[in-house]
Formats: C-alpha cells, sequence, structure tokens
C-alpha cells in the first residue's frame, strides 16, 4: 500500500478510505482477538477480498467493485473499438 495525503484544507479527500477502514473494524474485527499477527492478516485479506469481490454496493448499482470495474473495462474497449 501506499498513504496519501489529502490536498491541503480538503478534509473529504481521504472519506472513502476511511470508509472502507470503518467498515472493516465494526463489520469484521470489532471484539475479536487474534493469536498471532498473521491470523489478524489472514482475516483482513479475507475481509478485502469479499468486499472487493462479492460485497454489493448502492453506490455502484448494487454490484460489486470488481463487476464494476469490469463493466467499465468493457465500456472504455468498446469506446476505443
Amino acid at each position: 500500500m501506499q498513504s496519501s495525503m489529502s490536498r491541503k484544507g480538503n478534509c473529504w479527500d481521504n472519506a472513502p478510505t476511511e470508509s472502507l477502514w470503518g467498515s472493516l473494524k465494526v463489520g469484521r474485527l470489532y471484539g475479536m482477538r487474534f493469536e498471532t499477527r498473521r491470523q489478524a492478516m489472514d482475516e483482513v485479506i479475507d475481509w478485502l477480498t469479499y468486499y472487493s469481490h462479492r460485497r454489493l454496493h448502492s453506490t455502484l448499482g448494487y454490484i460489486s467493485p470488481m463487476q464494476f470495474e469490469k463493466n467499465w473495462f468493457a465500456a472504455q474497449l468498446k469506446k476505443a473499438a
């Protein structure tokens, strides 16, 4: 991952990222205890895979982010043809 910084004076720049981390904490990690760092990492990776590939997002028309991206890419290919 690469850290990002907001533009000066624009508190909304990182809102989507903060929302993602909030969803992870509340939806998956709240109250959990891990014996190892590896177990915690595996849980986060499992949740991010679910979030990107299977979770339906209302702002994307109730499709997953990966499906949205595939649709967008297909539309770009059609435009280029």
